[in-house]
Order: C-alpha cells, then sequence, then structure tokens
C-alpha cells in the first residue's frame, strides 16, 4: 500500500471495542458456517476475492474470517464514530484485512472547502465563494467579459504575471458575479485570491488604527498572488486613502505585475474624475497617476445587459 493511501487509514485499534461488541453480539447466534456463507453471499467481497485470487489460498481465507465478517458489519452498518469514512479491503501479507477512507462524499466535501479558503472576502457576501464560472449566464452582453476571462486564465497558466481586467457597466449587470467565477477557477488550480468591495474597504480604514494594523493590511492585498477590486469608483476618497492607501497598494502591484481585477460602474474617464475629486480637493494630476497604474494593471472591457437585481 502506498504512503498516501496509508496516511487516510484510521488505527483498527480506534473502533476495537465498539466492533467487538457487534461481533459478540452476533457471534452468539451465528455459527462459522453461516459466516462463510454470509462472507460468500456479499457482493462487495466476492468482487474482492476475484480481483485477488492469485493471492489469496485458502488458508488465508480462513485465516481472515474475522475480518471479513467485521467489514460486512461495518458496511451495512456504519457506526457513528466513522461518519464520513468507509472500509475497505486490502491483502496485508497473509491475511485480508480492511482499514478506513474518506467517502467520496467526504473527499468531494474537503476538496470545495480547501478551494473555498483559496478565496479571502473582505466585506463581500460569503455566497460568492459558491460561484462556478461555468453557471454564469452566457449572454450576448456577457460574451466578451467571459472570453476575456478565459483568455487571461489560459495566459495565467504560462504567465504569472498576465494583465488583468477592468469590468466596466451598469447597475446589476454580473460583474461581481463573473469575478466571483473566476475567483473560484483560480482556486480551484491552488491559487490565493483576495476579493475585496472597495467602498466597505475604505470606508473601513480607520478600525486598523487602533490595533496599528492598517500597514499589514494594506501590505497583504499589494503583495497578494490575485487581487479584484470590487465597484472601484463608489467609495468616498481623503487625500490620504487615494495617495496612501490605494495608490500604494496599486503602485506596488504594478511594480510586481501581480494580476488584478476591477469592477465598476464607472469607464476609465469617469473614474478618472471621481479619484481627482476627493474630499475638499481636486487634484487632475494624482487622479491621472493613480489612473496609470490601473491602466497598467488591467484591460477596460464593458459589460453590457439589464439590471438583474431588480
Amino acid at each position: 500500500m502506498d504512503e498516501k493511501n496509508r496516511k487516510k487509514i484510521r488505527p483498527m485499534e480506534n473502533i476495537s471495542s465498539i466492533l467487538k461488541k457487534i461481533i459478540a453480539n452476533h457471534k452468539c447466534q451465528i455459527n462459522q458456517d453461516q459466516i462463510i456463507d454470509l462472507v460468500l453471499n456479499n457482493a462487495s467481497v466476492q468482487e474482492f476475492l476475484q480481483v485477488h485470487k492469485l493471492k489469496i489460498t485458502d488458508d488465508i481465507f480462513k485465516r481472515s474470517l474475522n475480518n471479513l465478517y467485521i467489514y460486512i458489519q461495518e458496511c451495512e452498518h456504519p457506526s457513528k464514530v466513522n461518519q464520513g469514512y468507509e472500509p475497505y479491503l486490502f491483502v496485508n501479507g497473509n491475511m485480508i484485512d480492511f482499514a478506513y477512507r474518506a467517502t467520496l462524499q467526504k473527499r468531494i466535501d474537503d476538496r470545495k472547502k480547501y478551494v473555498q479558503n483559496l478565496i479571502h472576502l473582505v466585506d463581500l457576501p460569503l455566497s460568492l465563494k459558491n460561484v462556478e464560472l461555468s453557471a454564469v449566464d452566457k449572454t450576448p452582453e456577457r460574451i466578451k467579459a467571459l472570453q476575456e476571462i478565459g483568455l487571461f486564465i489560459q495566459q495565467y497558466h504560462v504567465d504569472k504575471h498576465a494583465k488583468g481586467l477592468y469590468l466596466e457597466g451598469d447597475f446589476g449587470v454580473g460583474k461581481t458575479y463573473m469575478m466571483a467565477g473566476l475567483a473560484n477557477g483560480l482556486a480551484q488550480e491552488g491559487n490565493e485570491v483576495v476579493f475585496l468591495h472597495v467602498p466597505s474597504f475604505i470606508a473601513g480604514l480607520s478600525d486598523h488604527f487602533k490595533d496599528n494594523s492598517l500597514t499589514d493590511k494594506i501590505m497583504k492585498i499589494a503583495t497578494a498572488t490575485i487581487v479584484i477590486f470590487d465597484d472601484i469608483g463608489a467609495e468616498s476618497l481623503t487625500e490620504w486613502s487615494r495617495d496612501e492607501v490605494l495608490g500604494v497598494i496599486l503602485q506596488r502591484r504594478m511594480d510586481n505585475q501581480l494580476p488584478t481585477f476591477f469592477t465598476s460602474n464607472m469607464n476609465f474617464d469617469a473614474l478618472t474624475i471621481h479619484f481627482a475629486q476627493v474630499k475638499n480637493s481636486y487634484d487632475d494630476v494624482k487622479a491621472k497617476r493613480l489612473m496609470e497604474r490601473i491602466r497598467c494593471l488591467s484591460k477596460e472591457v464593458f459589460v453590457g445587459g439589464e439590471n438583474r437585481r431588480r
């Protein structure tokens, strides 16, 4: 048995006391001939014996009756102690033995949990972790964006510095939903993704002053493998949050060519004006400097269609 499978096996001692009670209760009512009939009439045991018929002699079979009987009982009356695991047979030297491995459903659930843990949501609903790219409606207005997302995934396989996308369009056309599908697809391949709602992130910056965690927060986003900035342009900015937070994050990501994505209700021109008009200030130069970073990091793609939130 290979090392990978051995790690999945639960030690027999963990359930020995339970199994002994099962055997004691049944053996007082059943003799060896009946056990043999029970074992030989079990479809799973029959299949195993057929596959390993060249290895299993009569002596090995008789020596293994007790294990085979316990195996059948565990299959037919699974213990709650082993919920999520199933017994399976294997040849162990001169005996047939059985151990436990994760069920198919548990492996599916564990895989899903692993993938979801790679998606780090910041001020966004947890339901976005469940969005599959294949489930996104392929309406004519979305085709261009979905094609660009597909092209990015292909390119990312060979170039970890592939340029991201800037999905621009009206409210409720599915920009965030498509980005959630992208995040899930990238996580399926083992990539960590930070997916943050920009307005909520900017509004909550002051909370990090209390524990001096702001610098760490900024650097984690600035250096993350892949980042999706959702609803950029809807935030309320000050000069500081524009230049020392967004500016620093985007500059670091641009310098390191880290894949970065955006969704917005504004096109590039409107976003430039938004960045220029911060509280009690207007600075066209700094706004254009910030936009240069976004243009360098992403390709603008328009997403049309009706508002599906209505």
